[in-house]
């Protein structure tokens, strides 16, 4: 399922509403319902625009990582096998 918003944009919307701006009007204006903006104000309240960035970066590092574990630990199995076979 594509995002229709950004985190970027996500953090902005939930910024008009911690500078005043009603959260009907807000889900009015950008055409989401009420239970989204406070699943997005659960999930992203309290960052900004930078931390998302760096928390996107560690989270694609992340993965890398764990696809590197992951040949790793294939390899060991590969090479366990083939030593345990009688020659």
């Amino acid at each position: 399922m594509k995002q229709r918003f950004r985190e970027e944009q996500i953090i902005r919307i939930l910024q008009e509403q911690t500078a005043g701006a009603s959260v009907p009007d807000i889900c009015k204006q950008y055409n989401i319902s009420q239970a989204c903006f406070y699943k997005w104000k659960k999930k992203y309240g309290g960052l900004d625009v930078a931390e998302i960035k760096r928390l996107r970066s560690l989270e694609e590092e992340n993965r890398k990582l764990k696809r590197i574990v992951a040949d790793k630990d294939l390899e060991i199995l590969a090479y366990k096998d083939l030593l345990e076979k009688k020659w």
